[in-house]
């Protein structure tokens, strides 16, 4: 930790660099260009809010804004830099009325304010903030914002800003991913990255653009990148394990999200988003025992600050620790949590499943049943109030579409555990493979899985114990094709290859294995299997 803040103390020790008659910023968060009409002095601050804002870092853009404000108070875009702050669009979350305060610092009306701004180009990217913020639903407004920006950046199109906003006005056009709109981003942020390589948001953009298992690839060269260009911000040093955990470089995931976490405390402040990433890629190299710790210290900050956010992440790895690590007794299944201020219902509608899952396998069906019923109140509660929601705020305090499928799949999965504690196997196979469709309909939002057992790798195993080797094999090659170099999936794939005869696919998978658990735990059961010849293992 003393190296972190070592790291982060010289990170923030960069200067900024604005050569007469030069609107460029080279810091430790990277390097832009954006020319404007402001005092100097002002836009200084005001180049550094955009570096702050390229990399979601809004509370430091913010100040930076505002201090550019005090220099100049009639520099027009730095009160549309405070603006922008206030969205954050790929996190779903939005407060319009601070940006229309922060807008009517400058003036009181949307022609007064644009009066102010001193060229054409300033006054487009006022008229866009405008529409951001302008009269209508959310996204109605974030789609006449990306119309918006793409009109600016076809109006100046060497404009490295005009286009990598408008890039990221396209992500944030969409609720969930479409792959065409994600595309088009990505065209415009590549050739930004391509004219700068050191620009935070163009390799920022890409990683966001890139983070599904198909298009991976292809941001693998902004996520080497973004963290070098940018180590000042900690959002940025995590951001690469986007791409790296679409790919399943466990290595890499870890090492990304230490660091960011590790940034985030010595920076004063606690990233939870890097803490939840980082106990996933810990479960997945078989690391249960820092897995744990991490555990214990979300549930420590959920305890002194308890619902929001922290209730959120603390059952989200709660979830994913029981999945992943199958202890089904673990003293950790007790711990009860104020939660109540979690609307975002996917991550404790997972850990109400994981509760569920861990009693019917330690033979408590009266407890899986009674906590099947809490997920479906949970469901049914959240869907009531998502009709009356603005859809503002935190992420963690807003319903989703997204989150409502999310609890509606995990019911179907436990349930399907009930009718195998029944007997009635085949039921439970044709409700998995339901629920395993209605999944895979679902757009990718990659990240430690929503759906914290995926359906298709539970189906496998399923599958496999009813002697149904080769539908077993085929299920797990579809959940890694989803969710690559999941560990869970490669041993269900080893033992179902091994028992079809497939020695050679059931080899390969014990292979990987052993190279992702090269740090696991001494004492994880699975290490001895993989070290057993194919034809062996599991025997």
């Amino acid at each position: 930790m003393k190296r972190a803040a070592v790291i982060v103390l010289l990170m923030l020790a960069g200067s900024l660099i604005c050569a007469a008659g030069e609107p460029k910023a080279e810091t430790q968060l990277g390097r832009v260009d954006f020319s404007t009409s402001g005092a100097p002095a002002a836009q200084e601050h005001f180049l550094r809010g955009v570096l702050w804002l390229h990399s979601f870092e809004y509370r430091d853009a913010m100040a930076e804004f505002r201090k550019a404000q005090e220099v100049d108070p009639d520099f027009a875009l730095a009160y549309w830099g405070e603006a922008m702050a206030h969205n954050h669009p790929l996190w779903a979350e939005q407060d319009d009325e601070a940006a229309r305060k922060a807008l009517k610092k400058l003036a009181a009306t949307a022609e007064e304010r644009l009066a102010k701004a001193r060229t054409e180009r300033e006054k487009g990217f006022l008229r866009a903030v405008e529409a951001l913020y302008g009269e209508g639903e959310k996204y109605d407004r974030d789609r006449a914002y990306a119309a918006a920006m793409r009109k600016l950046y076809e109006q100046f199109p060497d404009d490295l800003e005009a286009a990598s906003f408008y890039a990221l006005s396209e992500l944030g056009s969409v609720s969930e991913r479409d792959f065409a709109t994600y595309m088009r981003a990505a065209a415009v942020a590549e050739g930004v990255f391509a004219k700068n390589p050191h620009h935070p948001g163009a390799a920022h953009y890409l990683i966001h653009s890139y983070d599904d298992p198909v298009h991976a690839p292809l941001g693998l060269r902004a996520a080497r990148a973004y963290s070098k260009i940018a180590p000042a911000a900690v959002h940025a040093l995590h951001m690469p394990s986007h791409i790296f955990l679409a790919l399943g470089l466990w290595e890499d995931v870890t090492a990304s999200n230490e660091a960011s976490w590790e940034a985030s405390v010595a920076h004063g402040g606690a990233s939870y988003h890097a803490l939840q990433w980082l106990a996933y890629s810990y479960l997945q190299q078989g690391r249960y025992r820092e897995a744990r710790k991490l555990l214990e210290r979300m549930e420590a900050d959920a305890r002194a600050n308890p619902g929001g956010s922290t209730g959120w992440y603390w059952t989200a790895m709660r979830a994913a620790y029981i999945v992943e690590a199958r202890q089904w007794d673990e003293p950790v299944l007790r711990v009860e949590l104020d939660t109540s201020g979690v609307r975002e219902i996917a991550a404790p509608g997972a850990d109400l499943f994981a509760r569920g899952l861990a009693a019917l396998k330690s033979g408590n069906r009266a407890r899986a049943e009674k906590l099947l019923a809490e997920m479906k109140t949970l469901r049914t509660e959240a869907a009531a109030a998502a009709g009356t929601h603005s859809g503002h705020g935190h992420w963690a305090t807003q319903v989703s579409p997204a989150g409502l499928k999310t609890v509606a799949i995990l019911e179907q999965e436990l349930d399907a555990f009930l009718k195998l504690a029944d007997g009635h196997a085949a039921e439970a196979i044709r409700t998995l493979e339901e629920a395993a469709a209605a999944e895979e309909a679902m757009s990718f939002e990659f990240g430690p899985p929503a759906i914290v057992k995926p359906t298709r790798e539970l189906l496998g195993e399923v599958l496999l114990e009813q002697g149904r080797a080769e539908e077993a094999q085929q299920a797990f090659e579809r959940a890694l094709a989803r969710a690559p170099r999941r560990v869970l999936s490669l041993l269900g794939l080893a033992r179902a290859a091994r028992k079809a005869g497939d020695a050679e696919t059931a080899e390969r998978a014990y292979a990987e294995l052993r190279q992702i658990w090269q740090q696991a735990d001494a004492d994880l059961p699975e290490l001895a299997e993989t070290k057993l010849p194919a034809t062996r293992a599991g025997q």
